[in-house]
């Protein structure tokens, strides 16, 4: 039996071009130069195929809820205000999931399968974070 010398997707990995694109406004996904599949999380290695040759695609912003929650607590800094939240799990067009949250619709007309696409909103002088809205 041949075993793979690859390391596993870290649970922690380096995301910096992800959070460099959401200050742009652009969301960028890991994509495999290898198989040429995109996934979350980003690295360091492909979760298919275990090659560490990727890269980085831009996204189209666009997909679907597949599940959400109501969060009372305060979890987030930047989400304070916001309180309380939506955790929303997006399936993307491009086939990864997502955790972001819904905004301009009201937590009781959420719904698996709604429609939404991203929007990018500046928290801090430093963060970006992707949301979705209903499209």
């Amino acid at each position: 039996m041949e075993f793979s010398q690859k390391p596993i997707p870290r649970i922690t990995p380096d995301n910096k071009p992800f959070w460099e694109g959401c200050k742009r406004h652009e969301l960028l996904l890991a994509e495999c130069n290898v198989c040429h599949k995109v996934h979350l999380p980003p690295g360091p290695c492909c979760p298919f195929c275990f090659s560490d040759d990727l890269g980085w695609c831009r996204a189209s912003g666009r997909g679907t809820v597949s599940t959400w929650t109501v969060v009372h607590r305060e979890w987030f800094e930047a989400f304070r205000a916001d309180l309380p939240y939506n955790a929303v799990q997006i399936e993307l067009e491009e086939g990864p999931r997502l955790t972001a949250n819904v905004i301009n619709v009201d937590n009781a007309d959420l719904a698996v399968g709604m429609a939404v696409e991203v929007v990018f909103d500046d928290v801090t002088t430093e963060v970006t974070l992707p949301r979705f809205q209903p499209r």
